[in-house]
């Protein structure tokens, strides 16, 4: 029997630069991502602060995590939990907290909040994203409840409550919105956690819009309908009827007539 060789992991480093080169059109080159993505920065700072954080040197870890701050205005907590191939995608303003826990494949966008609404100490005060979540700008997850596997947080959103698996949450609260058909969920890249899943509310808005513009199309062509019959009703009344025109009869031959006499 031949013993299959085990296979080769590659390095947290290598996999987060090919992540980021297959998500990000913009990236052309390793070097250039390993040198001008503070996202990657962040990530490499926050590995170092959190093993001083599981080692119980939490100070350092914390100085180390404001250096990272201070660096690329991402702030993440040494406590928090990352996993493989996370993208933070340019990452000014992202706040990650203490007891945050972020799954392998997850992307997350510049603005984001991953924070807490409760002041208890020792409770899971911060969200669970589960694999492959994206979170997009500028949303906030707060609380510490679970966003499940595949699922979007669209741009803006606040999310105060469970996101099923696969799901998408939008709006301010947010609403959950279940894909129709399992072909919304093949797992395709989904920039900014934009998707072509149909918000109901944004359905309804749509309709009413166009519905405005039907009637406006309609109003404009009565206008000009009218517009036209009054200008026509308006022609109609300068030309003279039949009995005018015989009370204005010019008759010549009496008048020569009575000039002859």
């Amino acid at each position: 029997m031949t013993e299959t060789a085990p296979k080769h992991t590659p390095s947290p480093l290598r996999e987060s630069i090919a992540t980021i080169l297959q998500r990000d059109p913009a990236a052309r080159s390793r070097l250039e991502v390993l040198l001008c993505y503070p996202g990657l920065h962040a990530l490499l700072l926050h590995r170092w602060a959190h093993a001083c954080w599981q080692r119980g040197w939490h100070t350092l870890g914390r100085c180390i995590s404001h250096a990272g701050r201070w660096l690329t205005g991402i702030e993440i907590h040494p406590g928090a939990s990352i996993g493989r191939r996370v993208f933070i995608d340019h990452g000014m303003g992202v706040v990650i907290g203490e007891m945050a826990e972020i799954g392998d494949d997850c992307t997350i966008y510049q603005g984001v909040t991953l924070g807490g609404t409760s002041l208890a100490k020792g409770a899971k005060r911060h969200p669970t994203l589960e694999n492959g979540v994206i979170v997009g700008a500028h949303a906030c997850v707060l609380g510490g409840f679970t966003v499940g596997a595949g699922a979007r947080i669209g741009s803006g959103a606040i999310v105060t409550k469970p996101v099923p698996a696969g799901a998408t949450a939008v709006g301010n609260p947010a609403r959950i919105i279940m894909p129709k058909t399992e072909a919304q969920t093949d797992g395709a890249f989904a920039a900014y956690g934009i998707t072509n899943s149909d918000d109901p509310v944004s359905i309804a808005l749509r309709g009413l819009i166009e519905g405005g513009s039907q009637q406006d199309a309609q109003i404009t062509l009565l206008w000009q309908t009218l517009e036209k019959l009054a200008a026509q009703q308006q022609a109609q009344s300068c030309l003279p009827t039949d009995a005018a025109r015989a009370a204005h009869h010019f008759e010549a031959e009496k008048i020569k007539g009575s000039l002859g006499n």
